[in-house]
């Protein structure tokens, strides 16, 4: 796994592009522009104000209250989201970054190891250690990670 520890299992984008495989297909024309969403990375400073901001801005029919699992199906499609893909224009991503840092990254370890299988422990308590020494992934990573897995959707960070 190496000096990084990933909120995933280091295969997310092949496990995630398996489930995607069944998911809604890409039917994008040739020359036909896609739909633009745009995210202001200033509206937001938790994860679940940042899914909340999702949520509205894409229209979502299902909110997903920062469940990253949720997060991810969602963008498989079915829930709002137009079928042929989508550009994501992420605004303030460098605000972003700092506000799902470190700090946000360890709340939602904190709370989440208090809820996962106990056999996850361990592996949670090990991704907390790395976050309290500013080590591995960040929940900004973690989105964007999740985000380029879905390779119907272009992300812009801006």
């Amino acid at each position: 796994m190496g000096d990084t520890i990933s909120l995933f299992p280091p295969p997310l984008c092949r496990l995630l592009l398996v489930r995607r495989r069944y998911s809604r297909p890409v039917n994008q024309a040739p020359n036909k522009p896609r739909t633009e969403y745009v995210i202001d990375g200033t509206k937001f400073t938790t994860l679940s104000e940042t899914a909340a901001e999702f949520t509205t801005t894409l229209g979502l029919d299902t909110p997903w209250g920062g469940n990253l699992d949720a997060f991810n199906d969602i963008l498989r499609g079915g829930f709002g989201t137009p079928d042929d893909g989508f550009v994501l224009i992420w605004q303030h991503s460098n605000l972003s970054s700092e506000r799902l840092g470190y700090s946000e990254t360890i709340k939602w370890l904190e709370n989440n190891i208090e809820t996962c299988h106990l056999t996850n422990v361990p592996h949670m308590q090990q991704r907390l250690d790395s976050a309290r020494r500013g080590e591995g992934q960040t929940l900004f990573d973690v989105l964007v990670e999740i985000i380029r897995c879905h390779h119907d959707i272009e992300l812009r960070l801006q």
